[in-house]
């Protein structure tokens, strides 16, 4: 198939250059909570419990003990990554709200179909978003949900995901959530708008039937 007939799917990725600027500052106000957002407590709780659904999806998902281990040593970061993603996902919903922007769940669906056409099926689809984005199978969907808000947001836009437009609007947004981030899961370089010491998970472009790398 052609590249230019591939349509825009949006995929989990690192891209600390083009991270919106949160801020971060203590949570004594907020105890048990990794982050508040909006208002909103993600508590420590809730961020384990993440954290244990992709680990339980990893060991599954190899033959041994050996690999899990080398499974757990390529991702010593995934709780700080978590919380960030569990964030960002907040900041994308409400910059997509702010917009009037709405997913179906059929245009989920449509979008799942799609990418297992792509990799091979429906258990295929579940092992690249584990192995490759740190996302557990029972998130699959969600995941899709928010890959079509920040795709539609862009659109409306006019620009792409990798956009200072794209990232202006999610910088609105989280200064209206007043994001507070637990010191211990990070901090946050403004000036930079970059995260300190973890990578962050968050979008890119590719097209669809090309196959996740």
């Amino acid at each position: 198939m052609h590249r230019r007939r591939r349509r825009t799917a949006l995929l989990l990725s690192v891209a600390i250059a083009s991270a919106p600027a949160l801020t971060a500052c203590g949570n004594d106000a907020h105890p048990g909570a990794a982050a508040v957002v909006g208002g909103q407590r993600i508590t420590v709780s809730q961020l384990e419990t993440r954290v244990n659904e992709v680990r339980e999806a990893q060991r599954a998902a190899v033959g041994d003990e050996t690999q899990y281990a080398q499974v757990i040593a390529k991702t010593g970061t995934l709780t700080r990554d978590t919380l960030h993603g569990m964030v960002l996902d907040r900041v994308l919903h409400r910059a997509a709200q702010d917009a009037g922007i709405a997913v179906s769940r059929k245009e989920v669906q449509e979008m799942r179909g799609g990418l297992q056409e792509q990799v091979g099926g429906a258990k295929a689809l579940e092992t690249t978003w584990l192995q490759q984005y740190g996302v557990a199978p029972r998130r699959l969907e969600e995941n899709l949900r928010l890959q079509l808000e920040a795709q539609k947001l862009a659109a409306k836009l006019g620009t792409d995901t990798s956009q200072p437009a794209f990232w202006k609007a999610l910088s609105e947004a989280s200064e209206k959530l007043n994001v507070d981030l637990n010191p211990r899961y990070g901090s946050w370089d403004v000036q930079k708008s970059s995260r300190v010491d973890a990578k962050t998970p968050w979008v890119r472009e590719i097209t669809a039937g090309q196959q996740p790398a």
